[in-house]
């Protein structure tokens, strides 16, 4: 068990620097580059239709390669980690430095080109880093108990990682101060850098040994590799799987609901809850605690976990969901505190969720060895297959919310949220008025539809009891 803490503690390294990063570039992005840097919904929209077919290319072409590649620099879970650390960190500078005078109109065209290499630079490298990250999840321990514990671990990690949240904020004053925000995410990145190094160095698995430096792991040149016609065999299979299917169609709707979370949370909050209902710090407070709570909660209802099992956990949280929706929805829009409430509370449930991800999908690997007969788990062609198939809701959510808004007005009233000053010309109040509504139902019915959708797939899901069973396959 020793052993497993020490490995966790190397494991949990790379989640506080992916949450440190992933949690601020997130949050601030589509924020970034319509409202400050003024980018035309055409070009965010064809931004976005590029970073989701890069997305959808890359998750499974990295899985096959991390799983059956000669290289040992994909083939190791670990050196993905150790060498891509740096380029990962680079890649989120990406955003909060301009290429040229974006006030020039001429140059819309240049913030479009920013944005496209932007996702689709930040993508590749979190996609590297967090395959092998996710693949080491299953390698490390077949035990419930085990893999639970390393949730825990995760949480710890998570929890200071998106606290970056709530310091941008701070600092920035709610963006306000962007050179401050630079300073801040330049510290973010080099912090990132070395806590991912220090993990790919200290990280085990049964399946890898050695340390960074070491061309030779446990797996010999005959272990199982696979040529490409292999590869789509393999994918074949996975796809074949219910519980897989079950899984991934789920896991494509929280996608879609965590994404629109984190993207306009920021914007939807500045429109929604007026300047003088809530102070700059509270809303720091608020944003941040968005990030920070999902970790306190699966933390304190371990117990819960441990004896109700991950998948009744996920699907109570369906139904609380629709029921806190609903009820936000009945109050309207006029009440702000239940409106803050509900952002934090909308952000949480799915976010928390997903950090019991890894548990199913590990339970699935297991289940994938068994009825394939395999030597060694395909951990990351079952990640990259998942990833296939969920990774379109992350541009799918933006286009789909940026068109209903800008159909509403929004790309000429986005800078009438709480940081509008008298100096500006006064919009049109029922236009005004019919974009915040629009907001407000978004807000609260796109959750209650993508639950609904969620609970209908996921009742076919059938490893329901594996907190209860021992491992399907024994560790060496």
């Amino acid at each position: 068990m020793m052993s497993l803490n020490r490995n966790a503690v190397a494991y949990a390294a790379t989640t506080l620097a992916a949450s440190s990063m992933n949690s601020v570039f997130f949050f601030y992005y589509v924020k970034l580059f319509l409202e400050k840097y003024g980018l035309s919904p055409a070009w965010f929209q064809w931004s976005q239709v590029v970073y989701m077919i890069w997305n959808a290319i890359n998750d499974p072409l990295f899985g096959y390669l991390q799983d059956n590649s000669n290289w040992s620099l994909f083939r190791s879970r670990k050196k993905a980690i150790y060498y891509g650390a740096p380029i990962w960190a680079l890649t989120f500078l990406l955003p909060w430095f301009q290429w040229a005078d974006y006030t020039k109109p001429t140059n819309n065209w240049i913030i479009g080109l920013h944005l496209m290499f932007t996702l689709c630079a930040y993508d590749s490298l979190l996609t590297f880093v967090l395959l092998a990250q996710c693949a080491l999840s299953a390698e490390i321990s077949t035990k419930h108990e085990d893999r639970l514990q390393l949730v825990k671990y995760q949480q710890v990690a998570s929890l200071l990682g998106t606290s970056s949240v709530l310091f941008s904020n701070l600092i920035s004053n709610n963006m306000e101060d962007f050179f401050s925000l630079q300073l801040y995410c330049v510290a973010i990145a080099i912090a990132a850098c070395i806590f991912l190094r220090f993990s790919g160095a200290n990280v085990h698995t049964k399946y890898e040994a050695g340390d960074v430096s070491s061309t030779e792991t446990l797996l010999s040149p005959n272990d199982g590799r696979i040529s490409a016609s292999g590869a789509i065999l393999i994918t074949k299979q996975i796809l074949q799987n219910r519980n897989f299917l079950a899984f991934v169609f789920m896991n494509f709707f929280q996608v879609f609901h965590t994404t629109f979370c984190s993207n306009f949370l920021l914007i939807f909050g500045s429109h929604l809850i007026p300047k003088n209902a809530l102070p700059s710090i509270a809303r720091s407070i608020v944003f941040g605690s968005s990030y920070m709570l999902p970790q306190l909660f699966v933390l304190l209802g371990g117990q819960v976990i441990r004896k109700l099992g991950a998948y009744r956990v996920v699907m109570c949280s369906f139904i609380i969901q629709i029921l806190a929706a609903s009820t936000v929805y009945m109050i309207g829009p006029t009440i702000t505190w239940s409106i803050a409430c509900f952002f934090v509370l909308d952000m949480c449930i799915p976010s928390a969720m997903f950090s019991l991800f890894n548990i199913l999908l590990s339970d699935i690997i297991d289940e994938d060895i068994k009825i394939n007969n395999r030597k060694f788990p395909q951990s990351s062609m079952v990640f990259g297959t998942n990833a296939l198939i969920t990774k379109p809701a992350n541009s799918l959510a933006p286009m789909l919310v940026v068109a209903v808004l800008n159909s509403y007005g929004y790309d000429h009233l986005k800078q009438y949220g709480s940081n509008w000053t008298e100096d500006e010309p006064n919009p049109d109040p029922f236009e005004l008025a019919k974009l915040h509504d629009v907001m407000f139902k978004l807000l609260c019915l796109l959750p209650i539809v993508l639950s609904v959708l969620q609970i209908v797939v996921w009742r076919f899901y059938n490893l329901r009891n594996t907190h209860k069973t021992e491992a399907k396959y024994t560790e060496a």
